[in-house]
């Protein structure tokens, strides 16, 4: 059987990371993920995962052990990847304030106040430092390869890495590099794109395009992410050749994540079915399902600041417009398969997902 015709391998996947099911729960940034989802979709047999990228160097060991005490079953911890020159990004006072002001009639809307200065962010090698210091079963990344002292490190202590491909040059990057898994991120999926080799719009790869090729060009497991969310898009990865697959809108829509119930709400409405890439949020490309904000600062789309300048000036306004309960101003991210992701319990979700899957694949698959 040539490579071209090899189907997924859902049993080196489940052999590496220890789980009963090749599902991974995607993970949120921002804010969006909750140790209590993680720990319902491992204890389910899947991976579940928690987005750390905002999280404090000293938050990790504690996110860590509440993982840890609400779950035995492998979990995941994911970072985000500095892009080259983003570390180094600054704006002069001037810049700072024409930004605040092109954003005073959303602080004024929802009654809050604008950032007197840019806060300073979690600084990548001090929160992996202290994650491989925590030693979580798995850690993801995004955005980027992982420097070298970092994989040694998580070899040496048995921690499984995984990374995150948007192109076939992105995962064979990453095999190199000597990650033991590669998501294959199609453009298909919600929130932030992690193109690292070339711009986002140079790097628009669907899914079911991606998967085998990405497949065929690696040595490691890979899982198929994005436009994923019921038994038969699972199935049609599998077969085109992922080990597993990865989940985000569809967990993100469940009762235990961490996104605001407006968020949720519309997730379930017919906006669902059209979405766009914006970097309006946070200064680097996502798919999300268009609002008021988007439509207003279309006009700004290659002008905001880059992350993360832009995700700390629109912070107040995404987290006022959340706890509100108004959809125009908030960060909709959703990925194009949002139109068939059920409401309800994680539980209950992965339970559909893994009988869908079953009777399209066999028990022997899932």
């Amino acid at each position: 059987m040539s490579a071209h015709q090899r189907a997924g391998d859902s049993n080196r996947l489940r052999s590496l990371l220890g789980i009963e099911h090749p599902v991974i729960q995607g993970p949120f940034g921002g804010g969006l993920s909750s140790v209590e989802l993680a720990a319902v979709v491992s204890e389910a047999g899947g991976l579940g995962s928690y987005g750390a990228n905002i999280t404090p160097p000293d938050d990790i060991p504690e996110l860590v052990r509440q993982l840890r005490a609400t779950t035995d079953r492998p979990f995941a911890v994911n970072l985000w990847v500095p892009l080259p020159g983003e570390k180094d990004a600054r704006l002069t006072d001037d810049e700072f304030a024409a930004h605040v002001q092109r954003l005073q009639p959303y602080f004024e809307r929802l009654g809050v106040a604008p950032p007197e200065r840019l806060p300073a962010t979690p600084d990548f090698h001090d929160q992996a430092e202290a994650l491989l210091a925590a030693r979580p079963p798995v850690i993801s990344f995004v955005m980027g390869v992982p420097p070298r002292d970092v994989l040694d490190e998580a070899n040496r202590l048995g921690i499984v890495t995984m990374g995150t491909a948007t192109t076939v040059e992105e995962a064979q990057a990453l095999d190199e590099a000597g990650l033991d898994a590669i998501v294959a991120s199609g453009s298909d999926g919600g929130g932030h794109r992690g193109s690292f080799l070339r711009p986002v719009r140079e790097s628009l790869v669907g899914t079911f395009s991606l998967v085998p090729q990405v497949a065929d060009a690696v040595s490691v497991p890979v899982v198929a992410a994005g436009g994923i969310a019921d038994g038969r898009g699972a199935a049609a990865a599998l077969t085109l050749a992922a080990d597993g697959v990865q989940i985000g809108t569809a967990f993100l829509a469940t009762d235990e994540s961490g996104a605001s119930a407006v968020h949720k709400e519309v997730l379930h409405s017919p906006a669902a079915r059209t979405t766009m890439l914006t970097r309006l949020f946070s200064g680097r490309h996502a798919r999300a399902i268009p609002n008021r904000l988007m439509r207003e600062m279309e006009p700004y789309e290659d002008t905001v600041p880059a992350y993360p300048a832009q995700n700390a000036l629109m912070l107040p306004i995404r987290r006022a417009s959340g706890a509100q309960g108004l959809p125009d101003y908030v960060n909709l991210w959703a990925g194009q398969a949002a139109p068939l992701v059920p409401a309800g319990t994680a539980a209950r979700y992965l339970k559909t997902l893994l009988a869908e899957m079953t009777e399209i694949l066999g028990q022997r698959t899932v």
